[in-house]
């Protein structure tokens, strides 16, 4: 009977030792896909810091080079006096700072409202809102356009910021969100003499920090990089932003300095990336823990 008992052991560990080596190889193999698709996103990016430190006749060398035989800080200098470069970054970053301020205020006041609060055609109301989301921004180009003309806002902040400073999908997101917080933590904190302003303050807001970063990442985002609005609704170069700065880069008939465009577009890619580095243990968490409820 031992013997037997013995032999079942044994038989279990291999099958244990069995499993355990096959999980080694499928996550070995994983990993290893991860890092491929990983490294085939960064390329580009990679591709581009490498170009940004070439010289003009090395930029078409063929075979191509990934590591400069010269390295041509140079082109950073002649991309910041080539164009008014710092009145275009300071340009975006007001635009995306405020706007992103902005969003993150009145979606925060408004998703409380749709989530918390009880009144007359709340779900409808909130339907009408949310469908502002299916309408497309080509769609309300024309009209804005003609609005901020009729207030003589044509090249100033006021047209870059005031048409989004609401958005219809972050109110969604954080409505979802303080409709997880449960109502047993306000009623506690209304006997305690907690104001609504001061429950959404001191409790919604801290508790909902990981959906509030991301709704920040997007405003940021999306501002940082928008180009059609600014385009059209900006004359003046002093009220350009980084995305219409670019095209000043690009010559025509080939005549282009890839490695001084190559400089400017790193330049206008970090803060995104050192944003989102910053909130990426909130984002992440956002993305992995935030369940959304029934609407």
């Amino acid at each position: 009977m031992s013997s037997l008992t013995m032999a079942d052991a044994a038989l279990k560990r291999k099958r244990v030792a069995r499993k355990r080596l096959v999980n080694g190889a499928q996550n070995g193999v994983w990993f290893l896909v991860v890092c491929a698709l990983a490294f085939a996103v960064m390329l580009p990016f990679i591709w581009m810091i490498v170009t940004s430190l070439k010289s003009p006749t090395e930029v078409f060398a063929y075979p191509p080079t990934w590591i400069p035989k010269e390295f041509q800080w140079s082109n950073y200098v002649e991309m910041w006096n080539k164009a008014p470069f710092g009145r275009y970054f300071m340009n975006s970053a007001i635009v995306a700072i405020c706007v992103t301020i902005g969003q993150l205020t009145s979606c925060v006041l408004a998703a409380f409202a749709f989530a918390r609060m009880e009144f007359k055609g709340k779900n409808v109301m909130f339907m009408i809102f949310l469908s502002t989301t299916m309408i497309s921004s080509q769609v309300t180009l024309v009209p804005t356009y003609l609005v901020m003309r009729t207030l003589n806002w044509i090249d100033s902040y006021q047209a870059l910021i005031v048409p989004f400073l609401a958005n219809g999908f972050g109110v969604f997101m954080l409505r979802q969100s303080f409709r997880t917080i449960p109502k047993e933590l306000e009623e506690a904190a209304k006997l305690d003499g907690c104001s609504r302003f001061r429950f959404l303050w001191q409790i919604l807001i801290p508790l909902s920090k990981p959906i509030l970063a991301s709704q920040a990442l997007f405003a940021f985002m999306g501002n940082w990089n928008s180009y059609q609005w600014p385009l059209i609704i900006t004359n003046q170069d002093s009220m350009r932003t980084l995305q219409i700065g670019l095209r000043y880069f690009v010559s025509g008939e080939g005549s282009t300095q890839w490695g001084i465009y190559m400089a400017a577009a790193l330049v206008v890619t970090l803060p995104v990336i050192i944003i989102y580095f910053l909130v990426q243990k909130t984002f992440v968490e956002s993305m992995a823990s935030t369940g959304l409820k029934d609407i």
